[in-house]
């Protein structure tokens, strides 16, 4: 089955899949072989009962969580799918398992308020600083995906027209406008990067803009790290991460009246679908605001 495995992942490889996309799709792949091989079954015997019993075992044995099953099952479609156009099996047996029925979960976002303190808190006048502001003028001003902030290079940035062209999931590319206090942070930050000269070329002469002290292209992790400290600043329970920013930006457009097929773009979903649930986010904040402020809400006999 290893040498199937393979054959997809490069095939992941040559469509320019992303790495985290490689990496989870490897790992699950890796789950299932074992399972395969636990079983003694050859790959072109597994049908959608044997891949149930897989699920069953995910739940039962494992104890996955729904969205890790259902993850999971993806993983085995999308394979399958790679085996039957390849002519390596006849038959997608993914195809037949039904997706766990997954519970809606509303994702969490800062308000207004709470956003504007976080993208002020780094304060100073080094380089860190101005480098954390503009980071954080970036995640919520333009709602980018991490992963999208730190592949950002020089190139991508046009401070005179106020856009961004992003790389985003599936290598697809989107233009995303950005606001004069995003503009002057990123103007602040890259002025000082360039007086410490760590504006280099990386190996494919592209220069990063968000880059270390030493100068090295940051990772997600760390501009997840630095949010992470900052959030305690916020004196708030939640958990904040750079996607609650991005979440916070879509929350925050829709409830000043932006339509869903703008915000789509802004966020470069796919589907309408996957924007629609910032409507349900922005229903649940007016129940709170008439519950909190109307006296028939509350109860009250006046």
């Amino acid at each position: 089955m290893d040498a199937h495995i393979d054959a997809f992942i490069e095939s992941l490889k040559n469509k320019a899949a992303s790495e985290h996309t490689i990496a989870s799709y490897s790992a699950d792949l890796a789950d299932f072989a074992r399972f395969v091989e636990g079983r003694k079954t050859a790959i072109a015997e597994v049908d959608h009962v044997f891949i149930r019993d897989f699920l069953s075992h995910l739940y039962v044995s494992r104890q996955l969580s729904k969205t890790s099953v259902a993850r999971k099952l993806a993983c085995l479609r999308t394979f399958f799918k790679f085996m039957t156009r390849e002519g390596r099996i006849g038959v997608n047996p993914a195809a037949l398992v039904a997706s766990p029925r997954l519970p809606r979960k509303l994702p969490a976002y800062l308000d207004e308020g709470e956003a504007a303190l976080m993208v002020e808190m780094p304060q100073g006048a080094g380089l860190a600083a101005a480098r954390d502001r503009a980071i954080l003028e970036l995640l919520y001003g333009c709602g980018l995906r991490v992963s999208e902030l730190v592949g950002l290079s020089d190139g991508h940035i046009d401070i005179a027209d106020g856009v961004l062209r992003v790389l985003g999931k599936g290598r697809k590319e989107r233009i995303v406008p950005f606001g004069a206090y995003a503009a002057r942070a990123i103007t602040d930050y890259i002025e000082a990067r360039d007086r410490e000269g760590l504006a280099k070329p990386d190996e494919r002469g592209n220069v990063p803009v968000f880059v270390s002290v030493r100068g090295r292209r940051l990772s997600a992790r760390d501009v997840q790290r630095m949010i992470a400290r900052l959030r305690l600043g916020l004196k708030t329970a939640r958990r904040v991460t750079p996607h609650t920013l991005r979440h916070s930006f879509a929350t925050h457009l829709l409830e000043h009246g932006a339509d869903l097929r703008s915000i789509q773009e802004l966020l470069g979903h796919q589907n309408l679908s996957a924007t629609q649930k910032y409507t349900h986010v922005s229903v649940q904040h007016l129940k709170h605001e008439y519950e909190k402020a109307h006296p028939k809400a509350r109860g009250d006999e006046s």
